[in-house]
């Protein structure tokens, strides 16, 4: 037996949080891409280094920290900026995932949640994926119910990601999370079966 390694990915607003938390619930060991991006960034970091030599001392904290509004500033006007970055920063985060995997227990699931799984083509990378899958209408309410955005601001966030149908062709598991809490448990407690089963044939 070795571990299991199954990427978990959804649009903006499916609920991608929440079917994360229940797996670890149920034992899961979880790596959220999130805070892998902010890990290799910190001080003392090749990430941040790199940062600072592509675009200078001025994406800087007076701390030593990165500046993320100043560098935000420079890379959501220069889309070359923005690729650079990502080039620095993705192999950084993989190489953690990598390493973080690599250590857990044997007989271990590991889910990495990854919002642009699709979008990065790191699908391939994984024993299987797990999609959170909700319609774009019911991403939309979402989207503008949390962060106070109007219909064709929240419309345009989600059509900048993936398509609903690129991300299905590559899951091995769909959660449909546009019911209640409780049909998304009883979902959950499906494909946890499963990857169970799963990781026992390895």
């Amino acid at each position: 037996m070795s571990v299991l390694s199954v990427a978990l990915t959804g649009g903006i607003g499916a609920g991608k949080t929440t079917v994360a938390r229940l797996l670890a619930q149920r034992g899961a060991i979880l790596i959220d891409s999130d805070v892998l991006s902010r890990e290799v960034v910190e001080p003392g970091t090749p990430g941040l280094e790199a940062i600072v030599e592509r675009f200078g001392p001025a994406v800087l904290a007076a701390d030593g920290s990165l500046d993320r509004q100043a560098l935000g500033t420079i890379i959501f006007a220069d889309a070359q900026a923005r690729a650079d970055l990502n080039g620095i920063v993705h192999p950084e985060v993989r190489r953690r995932r990598a390493e973080l995997i690599a250590s857990a227990p044997d007989g271990s699931i590991v889910i990495s949640v990854i919002p642009l799984l699709v979008e990065g083509g790191l699908q391939d990378g994984f024993d299987g994926v797990i999609v959170v899958d909700v319609p774009i209408d019911t991403q939309v309410d979402r989207l503008k119910a949390r962060s106070d955005l109007d219909d064709q601001q929240a419309r345009a966030r989600v059509n900048a990601q993936a398509s609903r149908d690129e991300r299905l062709e590559v899951a091995d598991w769909v959660i449909e999370n546009s019911g209640s809490y409780d049909q998304l448990r009883q979902q959950v407690e499906v494909v946890w079966d499963a990857l169970n089963k799963k990781v026992r044939s390895l």
